[in-house]
């Protein structure tokens, strides 16, 4: 049963662990490889650089700085760089290899630039730092490998991502209360969102403005289609087609690496990740904005906003298929592995199902729930990505994208340019406390998974199994005997079978008679069993330290081949030939 168990919590958890969790502090006393010579300068700045190349990877793909900073320090290590001072900014690598007190350190620096989240990308990163650990392989072997996958292309083309974008804005539309009409119009509209910015970014349009572009398209679909309604006889809530398109512009930033940033010691890297989330969501927030007032301005006034969304409890299956369509759909478009996506897509029902069920059943907040939710994700995520050997920083973001405060922006927004400045900023501040929330939470789940490890079932003590073992040998039968295990022998100490063949007998501590200390163990016949009676040379006797098991007699041997029996005790007169050697058995 209990192998059953343990092969069961195994499937869950894993037995593979992510690279960070692998990583100790001091973990690495000896070098598999052969250090570098501290005057080689060609050999350390070799691997100095292939250490920032993979930093500069990973801090891009939303990794910490102290993650990162780790795995820097950890791959210096494996090739014999022990003493290396790394410094981690936003968007700056710096790798210094101290050489000792007579030589001047050596340093190189990485420049980390804005690309587009590829999660191939760090999973193949991760799976060449185990290489490294495990293999040892080369640094110009590193090299190669880490520079073909910085310039490989993305794992899927364009138009699928843009697909899988309008899918996820589709499934969060639904979380929050939409329905079909109103998903097919955030597919659409998100999609437009997502060529536009793609163009844009080829020509060098800073971010801001792409953000900016992606709220004032995310408003004007769902406006116009609203002010023809009647028109057209259909129904549909823009409030949700907006929230969705601002969802999907929220999930590009890196929201989660800052607040861990600012928790796990790596102050000044968090305030600038979380100052540029601030004025991404600005850039936003300014093209929505202007959108509702250029609208306002052809007669299209968007409909009020409700303070809160209400659902029945048969809907609660469905949110939580669509945030797990929309977790499994940012991970396609954010290019994740085939092996992380059904894992992402499990990550998002959790954080759904948790959401919906606290707001349904119990009267906790927003910010409470969301927490939670992230709490769960961030746990079960960081265990279930050991089976798909993918980084958990994966399965955390796709896992909480869909709980992003995109309605709760649009919300304060709302409140503001409608003369509801109170409502308005309180809507802002909820949001950024729900964002706030759900990255916290993320991390604690996350560092709560690092810290458990692969559970061992108890096994049962030696002095346990040694004991099953003496039984069962106590019960196996002799040769010559019926079967069965043997009565005690009347009179005299109990026998002791041993454990190996030839091994001296001797009763356990505890259990030997008075006055047996030191004493031979009998090894003639047992009359209380029928054992008959073997001849006994004369003069024969046992000897201490002799074997237990009865001895066969064998017919005297020649005196040049029988060896001299060594004084044990008292001198005595033996009972043999006249020329001294010894009859019998020595």
């Amino acid at each position: 049963m209990r192998e059953y168990i343990g092969r069961a919590v195994r499937r869950l958890l894993g037995t593979s662990q992510a690279t960070i969790d692998t990583i100790e502090p001091g973990s690495i006393m000896v070098s598999p490889r052969k250090p570098v010579d501290r005057f080689d300068v060609g050999a350390i700045t070799e691997v100095l650089d292939l250490a920032t190349k993979i930093g500069a990877v990973l801090l891009d793909s939303g990794t910490a700085a102290i993650d990162t900073q780790t795995q820097i320090k950890f791959v210096c290590g494996v090739y014999g760089l022990e003493d290396v001072d790394v410094d981690v900014t936003y968007n700056t690598i710096v790798v210094s290899a101290r050489r000792g007190a007579t030589l001047p350190p050596i340093t190189t620096m990485e420049q980390v630039y804005y690309r587009s989240m590829d999660f191939t990308r760090l999973a193949q990163v991760d799976r060449l730092v185990r290489r490294i650990r495990d293999s040892a392989i080369s640094p110009s072997s590193a090299h190669r490998m880490v520079d073909e996958i910085i310039t490989a292309p993305h794992p899927y083309p364009h138009w699928l991502a843009t697909c899988a974008w309008g899918l996820m804005a589709s499934g969060i539309s639904v979380l929050l209360g939409g329905e079909l009409f109103v998903a097919l119009v955030a597919f659409l509209s998100t999609a437009v969102i997502v060529a536009i910015n793609r163009r844009l970014n080829r020509f060098g349009i800073p971010v801001f403005f792409q953000q900016s572009i992606g709220g004032f398209i995310a408003v004007v679909p769902a406006a116009l289609l609203y002010g023809a309604s009647e028109t057209l006889n259909i129904e549909l809530q823009p409030t949700l087609v907006i929230a969705a398109g601002v969802t999907v512009l929220l999930s590009g930033l890196s929201l989660v690496g800052s607040v861990q940033d600012a928790i796990t010691g790596a102050p000044i890297t968090g305030v600038a990740r979380f100052f540029e989330v601030l004025l991404m969501t600005g850039g936003i927030i300014a093209g929505v904005g202007v959108a509702v007032r250029m609208l306002e301005g052809i007669g299209i006034i968007l409909p009020a906003i409700t303070t809160s969304t209400s659902f029945a409890a048969v809907e609660l299956p469905i949110r939580i298929a669509a945030g797990a369509v929309a977790a499994g759909a940012y991970g396609l478009a954010s290019y994740a592995e085939r092996r992380a996506l059904p894992v992402a897509f499990l990550g998002g029902a959790i954080g759904a199902g948790v959401v919906a069920g606290a707001t349904f059943l119990t009267s906790s907040g927003e910010v409470i729930a969301n927490g939670a939710a992230a709490l769960l994700v961030g746990l079960v995520g960081g265990l279930l990505a050991r089976r798909a050997l993918t980084p958990p920083l994966v399965v955390a973001v796709a896992g909480i994208t869909p709980l992003l405060p995109g309605l709760a922006i649009y919300r304060g927004l709302y409140g503001i340019l409608n003369d509801q400045t109170l409502n308005g900023f309180t809507w802002v501040a909820s949001a950024l406390a729900i964002g706030c929330s759900l990255a916290a939470g993320v991390t604690l789940g996350e560092f709560i998974a690092r810290s458990m490890r692969r559970p061992q079932i108890p096994e049962k003590p030696v002095w346990m199994v040694r004991r099953r073992l003496y039984g069962r040998r106590r019960q196996t039968p002799t040769p010559g005997t019926s079967s069965g295990p043997r009565p005690p022998r009347p009179g005299g100490p109990p026998r002791f079978i041993p454990r190996r063949p030839g091994a001296v007998g001797r009763q356990p501590a505890g259990r030997q008679p008075a006055g047996y200390v030191g004493a031979p163990v009998p090894t003639g016949p047992n009359p209380a069993l029928g054992e008959p009676a073997s001849p006994t040379p004369t003069g024969a006797s046992p000897t201490p330290g002799s074997s237990a098991t009865p001895e066969v007699p064998t017919p005297p041997e020649s005196p040049a081949a029988t060896p001299t029996a060594p004084p044990t005790g008292p001198p005595a007169t033996p009972a043999g030939p006249p020329d001294g050697t010894a009859c019998g058995h020595s």
